[in-house]
């Protein structure tokens, strides 16, 4: 069984990223690539702290068939369900897409090898690989035509930064829209209510950086909810 310290641990590890965790995942260089496995990581977990499926449904206040689906693969949980979870395991969010393994101080990644996360909008891309900068991650959005965040205008601690690679990226900051093309960038106080969306008709590429100040800052997945284009 790992130690206390080991648990302990996650809750330190880049805090604020539990609250992306439902997109990203941090998973270890030797494996190649693949999809998160969240249900294996959540059985792991489980059996680390000693639980039986009806224990943690007991403690989660969730089924016990919601759980064995999860594991199991038959199913893939929320964000809610996710933090259901965690909270009974008193471990973050991140937990199950992390392996215990020892902090990283130098990350090298091939393209193409990167962890990739399908969302409703597109694809996301961890390109720190488990090594954040400061408070935040890098992440590399691909953006398919027509999708957008939240109509609601996000607003979150610390500062956003954008940079387009390739296509169109429209970004309202505020009551100033900016029209991102490849070679633009913004960064810009995230208090300041924004939104993002791609109105063309080709996919947008940009590399998106979010660094909230305050590591219990929900507010940062709104970022992530699909939302037919309306901006």
């Amino acid at each position: 069984m790992a130690s206390d310290n080991q648990l302990r641990s996650y809750h330190v590890q880049n805090q604020w990223r539990n609250r992306l965790a439902q997109l990203l995942s941090h998973v270890s260089s030797d494996p190649p690539p693949s999809e998160i496995n969240v249900g294996k990581r959540l059985q792991e977990l489980r059996i680390l702290q000693g639980l039986s499926l009806r224990a943690l449904a007991e403690m989660s206040g969730l089924n016990v068939n919601t759980l064995s689906l999860i594991e199991n693969e038959k199913t893939s949980p929320n964000v809610s369900t996710l933090q259901q979870i965690s909270n009974a395991l008193n471990v973050p969010i991140t937990s199950f897409f992390q392996p215990l393994t020892a902090k990283k101080d130098t990350v090298f990644q091939k393209k193409g090898q990167r962890t990739q996360v399908n969302f409703p909008q597109g694809i996301f891309e961890d390109l720190g690989g488990g090594l954040a900068l400061g408070g935040g991650t890098p992440l590399l959005m691909t953006l398919e035509p027509g999708h957008e965040s939240d109509p609601d205008p996000i607003v979150h601690t610390g500062q956003e930064f954008v940079y387009c690679l390739e296509g169109n990226l429209a970004f309202c900051v505020g009551k100033r829209e900016f029209i991102l093309e490849p070679g633009d960038s913004l960064i810009f106080e995230a208090h300041i209510p924004h939104r993002w969306g791609n109105r063309e008709d080709q996919v947008s590429k940009s590399i998106l950086i979010i660094c909230p100040t305050d590591f219990s800052d929900w507010s940062v997945t709104q970022h992530f909810v699909d939302r037919t284009p309306n901006i």
